[in-house]
């Protein structure tokens, strides 16, 4: 797939629906009428929020803020026990879309392409893979471990035929295990600081990649 080619497709992919999924708890880039509601009592409660059905930084402090005040471990993620805690009722089971948080990830990770590869690198000035990745989740609210072989350890694994976009797919290449990871965009390729290259795409089919291709994680 050239280049421009795939820039086409992730700019579709963007706009394409997502199956819907079963959540253990609603977190930065979820929205409804749940997130709503879970603004709204934030608000009555006196928490510097939008009911905007958006749940975006500002609610994950404020939901932070609440949880500390409450004893319980300050996440920003509403589970079953921030629920509870918030609303007064048991928490239901949440159907929550991860059209909008794959969408975005893409969206940001592309933003990147060119910038060089800088061992420890973990800025717009110059990224090494893990480093990449970090701060890409970063700016979804989602806190990754900083090395390759520690994210590997995060999330739940999936098969290369289950792959989603936003998935990090993983490779064995100077050291045993996960020693390089990147971000996957959908149709066979993935984004990653390459110490080559730089931020760009490859295939997963590209005879170096799958040969020491180790496996994916899904972390949102």
């Amino acid at each position: 797939m050239s280049f421009f080619r795939l820039l086409t497709f992730v700019f579709v992919l963007m706009f394409v629906n997502a199956t819907a999924f079963a959540a253990s708890s609603i977190r930065v880039g979820d929205q409804g009428t749940e997130v709503a509601e879970i603004q709204g009592q934030l608000l009555v409660l006196g928490y510097d929020v939008m009911a905007d059905g958006n749940y975006g930084p500002a609610t994950a402090d404020a939901v932070k803020d609440f949880q500390k005040a409450q004893g319980i471990n300050p996440d920003g993620l509403i589970g079953p026990a921030t629920y509870t805690a918030l609303l007064g009722k048991e928490m239901p089971d949440i159907a929550r879309s991860s059209n909008y948080l794959s969408r975005s990830i893409v969206s940001q990770s592309m933003q990147y392409l060119g910038v060089p590869y800088v061992f420890g690198g973990t800025s717009p000035s110059g990224f090494d893979c893990s480093g990449y990745v970090m701060y890409i989740f970063a700016h979804m609210g989602i806190s990754l471990p900083r090395t390759a072989d520690v994210q590997f350890e995060v999330g739940t694994p999936v098969s290369t035929h289950e792959l989603m976009p936003g998935d990090l797919v993983f490779f064995s290449t100077y050291l045993p295990g996960a020693s390089h990871v990147g971000i996957y965009v959908g149709d066979g390729n993935f984004i990653h600081a390459s110490s080559s290259r730089g931020v760009t795409i490859s295939s997963l089919g590209q005879s170096y990649y799958s040969s020491c291709y180790l496996g994916a994680r899904r972390v949102i």
